[in-house]
């Protein structure tokens, strides 16, 4: 069977001029045109090294309280050696000297009022033990 008319195959027939005609090829648009077109400004950029250093020192509340708690865990962990220590009657310096570096990174503020009275609890804790531990 075959297929006549608009939709039948077109074997053979020329592609219309009207469509030739109408578009002469490629062309780049005029050079002079679009710089006119378009003003160019200098990027924006920051005035100077301190404003980017401000920015750096933006930190998250969330990873201020993750390092909280790690100094609270970190804290409790060297009250438990302290206790072993004092319980196997080898109590040595370097515990004592972790237990006042753990007091000193016990000031800093962590931003959430629980975990603050939390963290003020230990550091009374290891400062009560400094205190014990300062006698012998």
């Amino acid at each position: 069977m075959r297929i006549y008319g608009s939709n039948g195959p077109t074997f053979g027939a020329p592609a219309s001029n009207a469509r030739r005609a109408g578009s002469s090829g490629f062309s780049l648009p005029d050079a002079a045109e679009t710089s006119e077109a378009r003003s160019t400004s200098a990027p924006k950029t920051v005035g100077n090294i301190d404003a980017l250093l401000a920015l750096q020192g933006v930190e998250d509340p969330l990873e201020r309280r993750k390092r909280s708690f790690k100094r609270g865990k970190t804290a409790l962990d060297v009250l438990d050696d302290l206790k072993i220590g004092l319980l196997t009657g080898e109590l040595n310096a370097s515990t004592v000297q972790r237990l006042r570096t753990a007091a000193a990174d016990l000031k800093t503020v962590s931003g959430d009022p629980g975990l603050d009275a939390v963290l003020s609890e230990i550091e009374l804790r290891v400062e009560v033990e400094l205190a014990k531990a300062g006698q012998f």
